[in-house]
């Protein structure tokens, strides 16, 4: 019974010292997952409009965004991870008004690279600093009409015809993208790693069109696509960190 005690106490600590034991100097590794985040754009120049026809402001407090990334460490330079990230949402506002449907929706997106160094004096976890290069877009959609559509009604309006209550607008700004980040990426088990994060977007050469790719003129400079985003995560992979 004693030498049985004693086999379980040293298998214990071997396992325990396995799990603590670091497979590399350095961080190594790599994987992929869902990564869902919060994104804060400044859409008061839409929501001024909106408050005009008596419709709910949008994206007062934020868009809840689905995406998906991955990364993996480069090895010949230590510390340091390259992968890429893509990201979307979309959020809208609707009212009845004399029997009047009008919406508005806003939908955004993108993907790019991600350059990221993980802080070598921080041990166990993975605390990173970096960017993502890439490309974006958003997209407004303004709606008006009765609700009810048939196949001969909608081509009165492409014919001449006067239609009072159908109305449609559709907008969408096309930009670059540059986003500092700082992630806290959290492993278990080495396989599977939660993460917490943030970062700011920078858009660059933004340029709103509308319908079949006509420039729009006028648009207020500060609707665009800079912002705060907030981000998790669930990756799956090998990670030593």
């Amino acid at each position: 019974m004693k030498r049985t005690l004693i086999l379980i106490v040293l298998l214990l600590s071997a396992l325990s010292n396995a799990q603590e034991k670091r497979y590399f100097d350095t961080p190594f590794g790599g994987g992929g997952g869902y990564t869902p985040a919060w994104y804060i754009h400044n859409l008061d120049a839409v929501n001024d409009q909106l408050r005009l026809n008596n419709i709910p402001e949008i994206g007062e407090s934020g868009v809840f965004s689905s995406g998906g990334g991955g990364f993996i460490y480069i090895g010949f330079i230590q510390n340091l991870r390259l992968g890429g990230m893509g990201f979307g949402g979309t959020t809208s506002s609707d009212a009845s008004i004399a029997g009047v449907q009008k919406e508005a929706r806003y939908t955004f997106g993108g993907g790019g690279i991600t350059v990221e160094y993980t802080l070598p004096f921080i041990k166990q976890i993975g605390v990173s600093v970096g960017t993502v290069l890439g490309a974006a877009y958003q997209k407004i959609e303004v709606y008006k009409n009765s609700g009810a559509f048939g196949w001969g009604n909608i081509w009165n309006g492409f014919t001449g015809s006067d239609m009072v209550t159908d109305y449609s607008r559709v907008m969408e700004n096309n930009y670059w993208l540059l986003s500092p980040t700082f992630n806290i990426d959290i492993p278990f088990y080495r396989f599977f790693i939660f993460r917490i994060g943030a970062g700011y977007n920078f858009s660059l050469g933004n340029e709103w069109t509308i319908e079949n790719d006509k420039d729009l003129a006028g648009v207020p400079s500060d609707l665009n696509g800079d912002g705060f985003f907030i981000q998790s995560g669930i990756f799956v992979g090998f990670f030593s960190f």
